[in-house]
């Protein structure tokens, strides 16, 4: 399913075409952003988690663009139906891409702070491998939007749950970890930020995925449970294949 139709105004299409192309490159960004301050981290390389946080202006700068050429967009054009909720959608996610960069940001910084105070004993591992997890989500949720796949974006829902899951043990673990040894207290805390931060990734995703199932069927999933959401995604998939077939 094609993210935007073909509208008798050709100008129009260039218009909402640009909006979702900087939509893209922004989330794109932002993905990036948490890979890089997560290498940054575990290599303890200090030049690069300060540019990740010089860096968080691009991403900061680029909503305030997306967000400009939303509101000319409504404004000149006025969308409607399936032209309009996908505008809402753009003007949603944008917000959480911003915060997508936000954590990266925190992360650098707690990148910093890990060089001056010396490495924590423990959690890198733990780091490096919910960092993939959310930077796959935002990915997966990034291709779903593309390609307005609500299959995609109900698999980033349900790894939402996995990632939920990865960060309350290595929490655990963690928190056992200061409990026998109360040597590194602080530098283990700057570990378990990182952590609730690449879980906070992970849940800008599934605000996402979560998007693409509203543009798609015009159904608002957010607190709805899953049964329900996998039945509005299936509805939705048989729908579309049903008017494929009648064309």
């Amino acid at each position: 399913m094609p993210i935007t139709e073909k509208h008798l105004s050709k100008s129009f299409d260039n218009d909402l075409n640009e909006v979702v192309e900087l939509f893209m490159q922004m989330g794109r960004m932002a993905a990036e952003q948490v890979m890089i301050a997560t290498r940054a981290l575990i290599a303890a390389d200090e030049t690069t988690a300060k540019q990740v946080i010089a860096d968080d202006n691009l991403i900061n700068q680029l909503e305030i663009k997306i967000d400009e050429q939303i509101i000319l967009l409504v404004a000149k054009r006025q969308p409607a139906a399936n032209d309009l909720r996908l505008v809402m959608a753009l003007s949603k996610g944008i917000v959480d891409f911003e915060r997508v960069g936000d954590e990266a940001e925190k992360i650098a910084r707690m990148a910093c702070q890990l060089i001056e105070d010396g490495a924590s004993p423990k959690g890198y591992s733990e780091v490096q491998h919910l960092s993939n997890q959310v930077r796959l989500m935002l990915l997966n949720a990034l291709e779903a939007f593309a390609r307005m796949d609500t299959q995609q974006a109900f698999s980033v829902l349900q790894s939402d749950t996995a990632v939920d899951e990865e960060y309350q043990s290595a929490t655990r673990s963690l928190m056992t970890y200061i409990m026998e040894d109360n040597r590194h207290v602080s530098k283990v805390i700057n570990i378990l930020w990182v952590l609730r931060a690449l879980e906070r990734v992970g849940d800008h995703a599934r605000n996402i995925a979560e998007l693409v199932i509203f543009c798609a069927s015009g159904k608002d999933v957010r607190h709805t449970d899953f049964l329900r959401v996998e039945q509005i995604v299936q509805q939705t998939t048989d729908a579309g294949l049903s008017r494929q077939h009648s064309k």
